[in-house]
């Protein structure tokens, strides 16, 4: 391992090298800034100039400086405009955009920056000491273990709900799993409640749809209630953005919350079809579990919590998605998808033997991490007075800005007028069941699950001809089991407490 850290030290400090790393870290970064212009767009056309460079390790160094600089950056539209830049930082918006609106954008995005940051360096340190060995752990997980952790995935959704709104919650998963079985199905490649459409033969899109839940809604809020506006952060006319720093309480009160998030969002992403948008959520799920009641009482208003561990899980949950990606030639999620094509591309055949025929490539992109890292915390903390003045902007010019860029990056997304149909529809939905104080955090994460949850569930069944895989994997029962206690323990613990506030009234 160390002279593979050697190789791969000499070969990314190269001038050029240094170069690709800084070029698609900017890029990334303020690509991720714009809604709905995800990684996996950019890095499509970015993979034409990778291969142009003829250098398998400098292309493959840009493409992975994009993709990480994309979930950098996509925090800056969801703190500030609720307008997620990527669908990894939908759970940033959560408690991003509240702490906008109390003035506190500057905070937000240091808070977001640092966890970034420390979420993929940790992540690359554990891509270094574990690459090999978790390469043989990720293939241990078939489908039946899959199902079983998207149920375990759907079994936090009360982390989700506010106080006396589990019910909602639930309402609102079951809408998003709904929602998720429009197009072909997993048993048969037949169109499923499309109405005819060809457009909805392959679903609904989870960027339309995460930006109709958050960015039209938000928007439609400060036309209707121009008070709104004058409320909080946005009511400041003068530029001057205050609260940059964090302070040593805050910084302790993240801090274990940050390392958490980042070992948990690392081998989340090391799993094929998790991500970062799953290991977002979830990370945010857990430390609102893990949170005592009064800082629960927070979430959703502007916890630094709720901020940084989304923030963290899904910096290193992309690190971990390079596991199986460079070990085992399997991608683990979209946006690995495409830059396994231009690897492929460049003659360069990812999988075990990857370290040792080419230990230049492997090496060298571990160690580009760390430097991309430290990029992108550079580039952005200098920048973040500026970033934030963004709320400075009178509202009439805002409201617009955030209409253009919601519709065009759904369009740009699939590429079909369709999309801005269906952006506009659900984003008036959205709005009512907003007004009807319904959490729309529920309805996305059934939307994410859905799709796998019915995927694998299906080819468990047929592999194993019937629900049987349940009691013949130790692994899926135990998961099964993890999700059953995530379940009842919060509803236990619930009337616990109302159980006790009852004795004190009596004995009163």
């Amino acid at each position: 391992m160390l002279e593979g850290l050697m190789i791969g030290l000499q070969t990314a400090i190269n001038p050029f090298n240094l170069g690709m790393v800084v070029f698609g870290c900017v890029i990334g970064t303020f690509i991720g800034m714009l809604p709905g212009l995800g990684p996996m767009s950019i890095i499509a056309i970015m993979i034409p100039v990778a291969i142009t460079l003829g250098d398998p390790t400098a292309a493959l160094i840009l493409l992975a400086g994009v993709y990480y600089g994309a979930i950098f950056g996509g925090s800056t539209s969801s703190i500030l405009l609720n307008a997620p830049g990527v669908a990894g930082t939908v759970a940033t918006a959560f408690d991003g955009y509240p702490m906008a609106r109390k003035g506190q954008a500057g905070k937000a995005l240091t808070i977001a920056a640092i966890s970034s940051f420390v979420g993929g360096t940790i992540g690359a340190i554990l891509l270094m000491v574990f690459a090999p060995m978790l390469s043989s752990v990720a293939l241990l997980f078939h489908s039946a273990e899959y199902f079983a952790l998207m149920v375990v995935g759907l079994s936090a959704i009360a982390a989700f709900a506010g106080t006396g709104q589990v019910g909602k919650a639930v309402m609102m998963t079951l809408l998003g799993l709904m929602m998720a079985t429009v197009g072909e199905g997993a048993l048969a490649a037949m169109p499923r409640f499309t109405a005819g459409i060809l457009d909805l033969q392959s679903g609904f899109s989870f960027i339309t749809l995460a930006m109709a839940m958050f960015a039209l809604p938000e928007a439609l809020f400060l036309v209707m209630n121009p008070m709104r506006a004058a409320q909080g952060s946005g009511g400041n006319q003068s530029g001057k953005i205050e609260n940059l720093r964090i302070t040593r309480a805050e910084a302790r009160a993240i801090a274990p919350v940050i390392g958490r998030q980042s070992i948990q969002g690392f081998f989340i992403g090391v799993l094929p079809g998790a991500g970062a948008t799953i290991a977002s959520f979830l990370g945010y799920a857990v430390e609102r579990n893990l949170a005592t009641k009064e800082e629960q009482a927070e979430f959703g208003k502007g916890s630094i919590k709720g901020l940084a561990a989304p923030e963290a899980a899904n910096n290193a949950a992309c690190t971990g998605s390079f596991v199986p990606l460079l070990t085992l030639g399997i991608p683990g999620s979209g946006t690995t998808a495409i830059l396994l094509g231009a690897l492929l591309a460049l003659n360069v055949t990812p999988g075990p033997r990857l370290m040792v025929d080419q230990p230049e490539v492997f090496w060298a992109v571990i160690i580009s991490m760390y430097i991309g890292n430290l990029v992108l915390l550079v580039l952005n903390l200098p920048l973040i007075p500026y970033i934030a003045k963004i709320l400075s902007i009178p509202r009439n010019y805002l409201i617009p800005f955030i209409f253009f860029f919601t519709l065009m990056g759904a369009y740009i997304g699939q590429n079909n007028a369709t999309e801005l149909l269906i952006l506009v529809g659900f984003g008036v939905i959205a709005t009512i069941l907003r007004f009807a104080d319904y959490p729309l955090a529920p309805l996305l994460i059934g939307f994410i699950l859905g799709t796998m949850l019915e995927d694998n569930f299906s080819r468990s069944m047929q592999l194993y001809q019937g629900l049987g895989f349940i009691l013949e994997r130790p692994m899926t029962l135990g998961l099964l089991v993890l999700a059953a206690i995530l379940v009842v323990l919060p509803t236990y613990r619930a009337a616990r407490a109302r159980s006790r506030a009852k004795g004190v009234a009596d004995g009163d």
